[in-house]
């Protein structure tokens, strides 16, 4: 590509976590055990849900998909940052970069979405328990999941269009592990303004709002068990409340940190808020949501018990 005022771009570099050249062995090892662990986590919560016919209700319904778009959402950013680790590459294809965007956004989308809906679930379970069979219905669960995908797949196809039609100057060095769409936009020579008004318009909705509804949610809920007489009652459903509660600001305080800040994206704070949220908050919400929640650990001992009663029978028709 010859040096120009505006170019056709074929690539980008992704210069990611190579400025700590010394501990790039230390970074691969990190980034390795925090996927396998989100992935393999998420998807025993996929498998449990669906196995277990005690946990087919709107709750874990909603828990086995934010499971997959975690699953996905850290796939769309860390299997390549491994591979550019190991091969010393910086590199990312024009197109390639563009997908991972629409991916990204798209489960990034979905998360925020999703742990809308579980709030909104266990306030109606918590504050109208008579009510929650009647309210949380499966037409009305399976129209909240579907609405979402909807809007999120909308959403991210417009904004990948829109860059598409943008054009690129002679710099092409994006300082972040992944394809972040507002480092991205400031590498285009041609107006942004259409894209910058989109993206900050739907931060904006995507989070704040979402986010205020998680508050009011637990906020109610709070409220609902201040008035429950049982202390043990109190302690277990405000640990749990605690814990969802923690994950969620984590995942909303360093995603809209990120995107709302003009320099975030580009400074090593800004990619270690955005492994907060890319990463971290994927992984841990196996541990919050599913391996501390009493259903699931009897789905799990009813699952193993099978597997070995399996394995036993086996093992006696073997000559």
């Amino acid at each position: 590509m010859e040096p120009g005022n505006e170019t056709h771009i074929l690539e980008f570099l992704l210069l990611g976590f190579s400025q700590d050249s010394e501990h790039q062995l230390v970074l691969f090892g990190v980034f390795l055990s925090m996927y396998l662990v989100t992935v393999l986590g998420n998807l025993l919560i996929i498998l449990v849900v669906s196995s277990d016919s005690h946990l087919h209700t709107p709750m874990y319904f909603f828990l086995s998909n934010l499971s997959f778009a975690d699953i996905c959402f850290t796939s769309t950013t860390i299997p390549k940052l491994l591979l550019n680790i190991r091969t010393q590459s910086k590199s990312i294809t024009y197109a390639g970069c563009i997908t991972q965007m629409y991916f990204f956004m798209v489960f990034g989308v979905m998360d925020s979405f999703l742990l809308t809906v579980m709030a909104y679930d266990r306030f109606v379970a918590i504050c109208h328990p008579l009510h929650y069979p009647a309210i949380m219905n499966p037409r009305l669960c399976d129209l909240l999941v579907l609405v979402s995908w909807f809007i999120s797949l909308i959403y991210s196809l417009i904004q990948s269009l829109l860059m598409l039609r943008l054009s690129f100057c002679t710099n092409w060095v994006i300082k972040h592990f992944y394809c972040e769409l507002a480092q991205a936009l400031t590498l285009a020579c041609s107006d942004t303004l259409v894209n910058y008004v989109l993206l900050y318009m739907v931060t904006g909705l995507l989070g704040f709002i979402p986010f205020s509804g998680i508050l009011f949610s637990y906020t109610r809920i709070v409220s609902s068990i201040l008035r429950t007489p049982s202390t043990d009652g109190k302690y277990k459903a405000f640990s749990t409340c605690g814990s969802h509660l923690s994950v969620v600001s984590l995942f909303y305080a360093t995603g809209l940190g990120v995107y709302l800040s003009s320099d975030a994206t580009s400074s090593w704070e800004g990619m270690m808020a955005s492994v907060m949220y890319t990463v971290v908050t994927p992984m841990l919400n196996p541990f919050i949501y599913s391996l501390r929640n009493r259903d699931i650990k009897r789905a799990l001992q009813r699952s193993l018990s099978q597997i070995t009663l399996c394995l036993v029978l086996v093992e006696e028709t073997l000559p």
